[in-house]
């Protein structure tokens, strides 16, 4: 997964709830028809009941934002996006035990649809996620996610100190083996390129613009805005690792403990804090120039940042 990866996930083509509510009726048709009626009801009610599991044991977690098209959560650190395993508790199960809760989903599978996250954050990154409540509104969260017309901004706190804002752009390639992110710049890559171009096929583009807020001189570590202009795997955390400056808690990229034995953070300390929509037209256009934020979680605080505290929420216009 990656900081803010597009899911490709169940969301319907266009024809939106037309043909959705068509499938339904169709499945149930075919249910009678085969006598899977029984054996069907006996698995939603055995995942409506995994829902109901996820949205007690995770806890309350706040909700940013919500209509019936749509829904944006505050995603604490340590819970997966979407299920990796069968056995897997994921925010994805959890909102869809929020809605059986609420009684705005049967967890009647329909073969067509069923509301999901749309862009998923790391198991340890905390921070805003999207979600379809229905066939058009994932499609809509789809659509501003593939044109990259949403501004997604982080927070977070690297080693060392870095003095001005800096657009970084390279290429990544996602090493499965390992679960981790390389990065090439642009010279590094382009002299490779030269002499295999086949690396075309494994390395994506990237571009993040990272913005210093203050340097912390007695822990020699500076807090960083982030804007993500792309979103590949891993792509903040690889990315300040690859200028020598790894997020604060980020083993996997290269952060050692050193000065922080007391107060260790216990995830990497990467929040995504901001979503701000662009001008939008027509059906979604109450969105139109929105601004939703989240308030990073309490272990930020011990590094000289402000939050608000986890469950607020808030929205403002820009």
């Amino acid at each position: 997964s990656g900081e803010q990866a597009e899911v490709g996930g169940p969301v319907a083509r266009e024809g939106g709830t037309e043909r959705a509510q068509a499938a339904v009726r169709e499945n149930r048709r075919e249910k009678a028809a085969t006598g899977r009626e029984g054996r069907d009801s006996a698995l939603e009610h055995e995942r409506s009941r995994t829902y109901r599991e996820a949205y007690g044991r995770s806890g309350a977690i706040p909700v940013i934002y919500e209509d019936e098209d749509l829904l944006i959560l505050n995603k604490p650190a340590g819970i997966l996006s979407q299920k990796a395993g069968r056995e897997d508790i994921s925010l994805n199960e959890w909102m869809l035990g929020y809605l059986l809760q609420k009684r705005e989903f049967t967890g009647e599978e329909t073969g067509f649809f069923k509301p999901s996250v749309c862009n998923r954050l790391d198991r340890n990154t905390s921070g805003l996620v999207l979600c379809g409540k229905s066939v058009k509104g994932s499609q809509f969260l789809a659509k501003m996610l593939r044109a990259r017309n949403l501004h997604k901004y982080y927070e977070t706190y690297v080693e060392g100190q870095i003095g001005q804002e800096i657009v970084l752009r390279g290429y990544l390639k996602k090493e499965a083996a390992t679960n981790r992110s390389e990065i090439l710049s642009e010279e590094e890559y382009r002299r490779k390129e030269a002499e295999n171009p086949t690396i075309q096929r494994e390395y994506k583009q990237i571009e993040t613009v990272i913005k210093p807020l203050f340097y912390d001189r007695k822990r020699d570590c500076t807090k960083l805005e982030i804007l993500l202009v792309t979103g590949k795997s891993h792509q903040i955390r690889a990315h300040l690792a690859s200028l020598g400056h790894p997020v604060l808690g980020d083993r996997k990229y290269g952060w050692k403990q050193g000065e922080y034995k007391r107060g260790t953070p216990r995830y990497q300390l990467l929040h995504a804090c901001r979503v701000e929509f662009p001008e939008i037209k027509g059906e979604f256009a109450y969105l139109s120039g929105k601004c939703f934020e989240a308030a990073a979680p309490k272990s930020f605080l011990q590094y000289g940042g402000v939050s608000k505290g986890e469950n607020d929420r808030h929205e403002r216009s820009l």
